[in-house]
């Protein structure tokens, strides 16, 4: 069964429970900064989106330069993954 039109007007949204005491500090930290409560909820679920997707990029990117880089710093290879028994100086 479709959902009538009506219902798919405008953007998604969200209900989240909170406990009281939960509520209480998403409140003072939404002041803190100047958001209103909603505004807040939901920059800080953009954030972390946009935080994972940072994280992601920085993390593949240091793996395509760790050949080049372990090539050029073989001291800074942990012990443990060094081969040909190499050691650090």
């Amino acid at each position: 069964m479709v959902a009538p039109t009506r219902y798919h007007q405008g953007m998604p949204s969200l209900n989240v429970s909170f406990t009281d005491e939960e509520l209480e500090g998403v409140r003072v930290a939404a002041a803190a900064e100047g958001k209103s409560l909603k505004q807040y909820v939901h920059d800080l679920g953009v954030r972390e989106m946009q935080r994972k997707q940072f994280v992601a990029g920085a993390a593949d990117w240091a793996d395509k330069l760790r050949t080049e880089f372990d090539e050029a710093f073989p001291e800074e290879i942990p012990p443990s993954q060094r081969q040909d028994g190499a050691t650090a100086a």
